[in-house]
């Protein structure tokens, strides 16, 4: 994963692109190239090495004049190389290799042939192409300026002061100045009202085991981060056995306020079960109260959410990087695809629950991808997330609705992934921690870091304050003392209108309480009996 950055037009000073692509230098840290085309448009390509080690410097030329900066990691990059890619010349061993050529082969027509994590720009003359992959696993903005260039850059920090206006790249689209935005990811799921496949468990493990295995692609170190909880200790479990029969051994990734904390109790144990080498990470909250003016920088999100559970993350992936990994697998995703959050209960019906599902997945990018990319290549690591790869959302998001609903299983969240791998002569995790109540990450890392962070926000804020909230901030108006406080920060660094409009606050439905904590929600506080019981019985 690196950090790209491309400038179409000319008249842009080479040394002060130079600088505003060394403003995310942390996306990558192992090197770092520019090219200036005959044109003159610019590419410039901060780079973390995780695949080709040696010979994959970007910007990339074609076969001929196209070049090409990429962010992410193309999982079939082997298969595109041996096949319909096999009569192109290769000047690297790169995954990113590949995109240039898929252009010169197809022209625009290309991005369902990829499968993988993306963003990218090709600069081919004074023609262009810009892309995103389907779920916007990697982060993408684009501007334009007073002269009219176009920009597209990884972080919103690289443009926001030298657009007019500027905005995020909508996941699952390409654009060219010929034909403007293409919508080129277009699932079944997205369309039906109703889903129509039957359960099979078995398929649900299969998918996600396949789509675990992909992700394990790297030429350097890869972890897991294992808060315990359900998704992570799943993707875990999958991980150290698909490492186990290389040999190898899966180095695991849990934080707490302390050892007491609910998810660090939890990660020991999956961790001893699974026999992986365990790191155990602790902060306080004093330290998370010190990094937030940071944390909001390279987060570029003001949402109340993404800040909570960004500074737990933060800390551990600089634990991570620390140690030598380079590449982890997370567990976004599970809970949107599967109705996860305790909210979900609270759905009036079916089809309510079914759309809630598929927004949640379609807004992904602007919340729990935003944090899981952002918090953690703030230190140069890679996150990767094996529930969104495409094939298993094309199994899971056409479950029937009524198998996903809690209340089809007396309350319980996400039975059917939990029972696709409750695997008695196998198990892949422990009985408690399989049929565990969902823990949000904020909330698991010990319940005194959200306590005490609201109550310092709000003690840095004034009622007057409140009552100046719609005048300073009339986009997107926060309504309480801490996301008052996250905005005031938010704007020293971003004051730009656009700025603002990239962020999507995330609120759960059909709930009084509006605070997005699990705590927030009734069914929490007797969760844990149900789940408990409902784990023992088929």
């Amino acid at each position: 994963m690196c950090g790209i950055l491309a400038i179409i037009g000319k008249g842009k000073d080479k040394e002060l692109v130079q600088a505003l692509s060394k403003r995310m230098s942390h996306r990558g840290p192992d090197e770092s190239d520019m090219h200036v085309t005959e044109q003159g448009h610019i590419l410039s390509h901060e780079r973390l090495s995780i695949i080709d080690l040696h010979s994959g410097k970007q910007p990339i030329r074609g076969t001929k004049n196209a070049y090409m900066v990429h962010n992410g990691e193309i999982y079939n990059h082997q298969e595109l190389r041996e096949g319909i890619l096999k009569h192109h010349t290769f000047r690297t061993r790169s995954d990113s290799e590949v995109i240039v050529h898929l252009y010169e082969e197809f022209g625009y027509d290309f991005l369902n042939r990829i499968d993988g994590d993306f963003a990218f720009v090709i600069i081919d003359g004074d023609d262009f192409i810009a892309g995103r992959d389907p779920m916007g696993v990697k982060p993408l903005y684009y501007g334009l300026d007073e002269r009219g260039r176009v920009y597209f850059s990884s972080e919103m920090k690289s443009i926001a002061d030298q657009c007019r206006t500027f905005s995020t790249f909508p996941p699952g689209h390409f654009y060219t100045p010929k034909t403007g935005f293409v919508k080129y990811y277009k699932p079944e799921y997205e369309e039906y009202k109703t889903a129509v496949r039957p359960l099979d468990l078995s398929l649900i493990r299969e998918t996600l085991t396949e789509a675990t295995r992909k992700r394990l692609m790297s030429d350097v170190p890869i972890g897991v981060l294992l808060s315990g909880g359900l998704d992570s200790s799943l993707t875990s479990a999958i991980a150290a056995r698909l490492l186990k029969d290389k040999g190898k051994k899966l180095h695991s990734f849990s934080i707490g306020l302390d050892q007491d904390a609910p998810d660090a109790k939890a990660a020991r144990t999956v961790a001893e079960f699974l026999g992986t080498e365990h790191h155990e990470v602790h902060f306080t909250v004093q330290q998370g109260i010190d990094i937030l003016d940071q944390l909001i920088w390279h987060l570029e999100t003001y949402d109340v959410t993404s800040v909570r559970a960004s500074t737990p993350m933060y800390f551990l992936s600089k634990a991570i990087s620390e140690s030598g990994v380079k590449v982890v697998l997370s567990g976004e995703g599970a809970d949107e695809i599967f109705g996860g959050y305790l909210y979900f209960r609270n759905a009036p019906t079916t089809e309510d629950f079914q759309k809630e599902t598929i927004e949640r997945v379609q807004k992904l990018f602007t919340a729990d991808l935003l944090r899981a990319d952002k918090s953690t290549m703030a230190h140069g690591l890679e996150a990767r997330v094996p529930f969104l790869d495409k094939a298993f959302l094309d199994v899971a998001m056409t479950i029937e609705s009524e198998q996903k609903q809690p209340k089809t299983y007396d309350g319980v969240e996400k039975y059917i992934l939990r029972k696709a791998f409750d695997t008695p002569g196998e198990p892949y995790l422990p009985n408690e921690v399989l049929w565990r109540q969902k823990e949000q990450f904020s909330d698991g890392v010990g319940y005194n870091w959200i306590d005490q962070l609201i109550d310092y926000a709000s003690s840095k804020v004034t009622d007057e304050d409140m009552e100046q909230a719609a005048q300073l901030f009339p986009y997107n108006t926060p309504t309480t003392k801490e996301a008052f406080y996250y905005r005031t920060i938010f704007h020293k660094h971003y004051p730009q209108l656009s700025a603002a409009q990239t962020v999507r606050k995330w609120i759960p439905k059909w709930q009084e309480n509006q605070d997005p904590s699990g705590r927030a929600n009734a069914a929490h506080v007797q969760a844990d009996v149900e789940i408990s019981k409902s784990g023992v019985v088929v």
